[in-house]
């Protein structure tokens, strides 16, 4: 079951971090604008959040397998349709239905991590594992859909054929879930067994303070998080004027320094409290941007650019996924860990919508500043949330403490 989750997740990461790529290729192959372009960012975000808002609660109902394989076939026909019916409008549709499908599975995912694990370092091991599997998944998306790009003629939509790929890939995966094995009894007990229910479970988490704070600071964090991954390859292709297939290449090692990030801090977290790394995180990700983006308003680039004489600024900047790497799976462990396992899904819910509201602005503030002022000015905005995250992430320690909970065991991290 756990390989079912690692490959579930895999999947929806290639396809909700192909929107960068996405919305680069459709400014070219559509001829549309930025502030338009961005609206698919949208058309991702707000069915994840509206989903996620009237199905957490009863997906134990439904069953967290069953929702996954119905998640998996949605979005599997979905691509199935690109490649079919190549237009921005089916551009649209699939982003809702990955919208859709990924509330269903990232409920169920984190419903299911908390009850395949027995305590909470098992629970930490299990969160960061599946996360920096994302992390590779997004990191393959790049590559994956450059290999379909015409380096020749970017506006050539043959890029759509990608999507049989990752059609079969859905399907392969509900093979795999099918064949999987999960008792999901425990996750019964506090079920929800109408709307009112359902609504008044999540109305009881939010009064907690603990809750509310973590969740400010989740809806920051991706924010930030969604502003780079999502406007890179355009920041790659106009800033720092490499191709596109190149841009988009290079986009990926944001993802990559990501997936490293979440295993270097497994380790670091060994010797160091966890909000002492994530406010040490939020500062170098404020001190790499103030420093970096200078080198990228000088960059020049000549003709024959490739990966060995690319602008330094092309390397420096994806590095910043080193430092954002652990805020996200740490406070989702903390958080969730110290709830009832049969809250877990109304929790995960929460965690979705502010995360996809957080998405949607950070990438809609991002298209509006780069349509407006330009990139430099649109990566240097960030620094604005990072300063909110620094007040956020002191709050959600002082309410942790206060509710007596232990250290998160991320990576089998002890409870101090």
């Amino acid at each position: 079951m756990i390989a079912a989750l690692a490959a579930i997740y895999m999947v929806f990461a290639i396809l909700l971090n192909s929107v960068g790529t996405v919305i680069l290729q459709s400014i070219h192959t559509f001829g549309i604008d930025k502030p338009q372009a961005s609206l698919l960012e949208l058309f991702k975000d707000l069915p994840i959040a509206v989903t996620s808002f009237l199905v957490a609660s009863f997906l134990p109902k439904l069953g967290y397998r069953r929702a996954m394989i119905l998640a998996l076939v949605i979005v599997g026909c979905a691509c199935a349709l690109m490649p079919l019916y190549p237009s921005f409008h089916t551009t649209e549709l699939l982003f809702t239905c990955v919208g859709v499908s990924f509330a269903l599975a990232k409920v169920s995912v984190y419903s299911s991590i908390g009850l395949l694990t027995s305590n909470k370092a098992e629970h930490g091991r299990l969160t960061n594992t599946i996360e920096g599997l994302f992390m590779l998944g997004v990191l393959a998306s790049g590559w994956l859909f450059s290999a379909f790009i015409d380096h020749a003629n970017p506006e050539n939509p043959s890029w759509f054929n990608v999507y049989w790929v990752l059609s079969a890939m859905c399907f392969g995966t509900v093979t795999l879930l099918w064949g999987a094995d999960l008792d999901e009894s425990a996750a019964h007990g506090g079920t929800a067994s109408s709307m009112g229910q359902a609504l008044r479970q999540m109305y009881r988490l939010l009064m907690r303070t603990l809750v509310y704070v973590f969740l400010l600071s989740a809806f920051l964090y991706v924010l930030i998080e969604q502003s780079f991954s999502t406007w890179l390859p355009t920041f790659n292709n106009e800033i720092l004027k490499l191709p596109n297939a190149m841009s988009i290449q290079m986009a990926s090692i944001l993802a990559g320094a990501t997936a490293l990030g979440r295993i270097l801090a497994g380790q670091l977290l060994r010797r160091m409290p966890w909000h002492v790394l994530l406010n040490l995180c939020v500062v170098g990700m404020a001190a790499l941007i103030v420093l970096v983006l200078p080198l990228a308003r000088e960059a020049t680039v000549s003709p024959d650019t490739g990966w060995f004489n690319a602008p330094l600024a092309a390397y420096l900047i994806p590095l910043i996924g080193l430092l954002m790497a652990p805020i996200y799976p740490v406070i989702n462990s903390v958080a969730l860990s110290s709830l009832p396992k049969p809250s877990h899904a109304a929790m995960t819910g929460l965690i979705v919508i502010f995360s996809a509201l957080g998405g949607t602005l950070g990438s809609r503030i991002t298209a509006i500043v780069f349509s407006s002022f330009g990139g430099i000015h649109a990566f240097y905005f960030s620094l604005v949330p990072m300063s909110l995250v620094l007040v956020t992430l002191f709050y959600f320690k002082r309410e942790t403490d206060r509710a007596g909970l232990a250290e998160p065991a991320v990576a089998g991290l002890p409870a101090e």
